[in-house]
């Protein structure tokens, strides 16, 4: 089951994974960086469990000078379904979890990011042949990794909906380990959809070949976070701004290392500084000065619940370009409860006072600042609902 699939680990390292995971949370307790919660250390065990069984199959050659990996017979590991409401620490666990997970071909992604990524092999596969697409997309998934973390699942779509229960059930049938958080317990997916009791083959399927665990964690620790900061809209762009972004991504992440980010949207790679689960950082730059439009900005608001937004100028009529891209941003992000923690030149109501569309960013300007308000930050992000 795990062929080909190994980090080149000692026996000693393989075997250190043993009770790791509640150490690294009692760790990130001890280091202020996360709360001790009783419902994500129940989790946390179903977690450590299946990082058990699979340190379990991998054995060490200390006779191959190549250090080849063997494996100990193959056992069934199930793949698990983490649910719970946002903020709950879903992906804090996944974290830990995929980091201390000792096989090298492995992935997490955003399921939105998944799903773009379906549709385009989809798409491209039957441009160019005549076969069976979701097959072959399910033979490539497995090919290139043993184990597949999901974060944020989420259905919405009804052409997600009809490709999910087919590429899934061939994704299990090839042995793929499949790890899932999500807000919603799958008998609660896709509500209210379009053809939905099609739908329910694959909730039945979840529930077949997944552990259904629920994360029933009493706080928000991401609006408890927010509440901690001491504002979500900095300025002005003094020495300390940047340490605002950098606090404000270790208090989101975890303290998470910054890997860069890439959203596709119709052919188009934007690139973003960096990118942990459905947290972003990024910056005005970006954003703004790019020649992006609706339909990135859209994307961005679906995938992301949280973007942190670095050095936002003071507009001049020269830069009305920028000032319009902006002024898109942030209508979508708003329209999807997208929170926004940002630092700035200038109070936003100073943002743009002259030049074209200077009258109409009064609106952008004055989102920016309800954005700030307990009742939005109270809102649920509308991407995932």
């Amino acid at each position: 089951m795990l062929k080909k699939i190994l980090q080149r680990k000692t026996p000693e390292q393989i075997s250190d994974v043993s009770g790791l995971l509640e150490k690294q949370y009692t760790n990130q307790v001890a280091q202020n960086h996360i709360r001790h919660d009783n419902a994500q250390v129940i989790a946390l065990q179903h977690l450590q469990f299946l990082l058990d069984q699979i340190a379990a199959q991998v054995n060490y050659d200390r006779k191959s000078a190549a250090h080849k990996l063997l494996l100990s017979p193959p056992e069934k590991c199930q793949s698990l379904y983490i649910f719970g409401d946002v903020g709950r620490g879903k992906s804090m666990l996944m974290a830990l979890f995929y980091e201390a997970c000792p096989i090298e071909q492995k992935r997490r992604v955003h399921f939105n990011m998944f799903m773009l990524e379906v549709h385009a092999f989809i798409f491209e596969w039957r441009r160019q042949n005549n076969t069976d697409a979701i097959v072959a997309l399910a033979k490539k998934i497995r090919a290139e990794a043993f184990l597949l973390c999901v974060d944020e699942f989420h259905v919405t779509d009804i052409a997600d909906a009809m490709i999910l229960e087919r590429l899934f059930s061939k994704l299990f049938d090839s042995g793929l380990l499949i790890v899932m958080t999500s807000n919603r317990h799958p008998d609660d997916l896709y509500l209210g959809g379009l053809q939905r009791e099609q739908f329910l083959i694959f909730t039945r399927l979840l529930q077949r070949e997944s552990k259904i665990i629920g994360l029933n964690a009493k706080e928000d620790y991401r609006l408890m976070h927010l509440h901690e900061l001491e504002a979500t809209y900095y300025f002005p762009l003094d020495g300390h701004a940047d340490e605002f972004v950098q606090q404000s991504y270790n208090e989101f992440t975890n303290f998470a290392a910054m890997q860069p980010g890439v959203l596709q949207v119709l052919g188009r790679k934007v690139i973003l500084s960096a990118v942990h689960g459905d947290i972003v950082l990024t910056s005005f730059d970006e954003l703004c000065v790019q020649s992006l439009g609706p339909a990135d900005y859209n994307e961005l608001a679906r995938e992301f619940s949280t973007v942190i937004l670095a050095g936002i100028p003071k507009l001049s009529a020269e830069k009305r370009n920028e000032a319009k891209r902006f002024i898109t941003l942030i209508d979508s992000l708003y329209e999807h409860k997208v929170k926004l923690i940002c630092t700035a030149e200038v109070a936003a109501q100073e943002l743009y006072t002259e030049g074209d569309g200077a009258f109409e960013f009064r609106r952008t300007a004055s989102r920016l600042i309800e954005m700030q308000s307990e009742g939005y930050l109270q809102s649920k992000h509308a991407g995932q609902m």
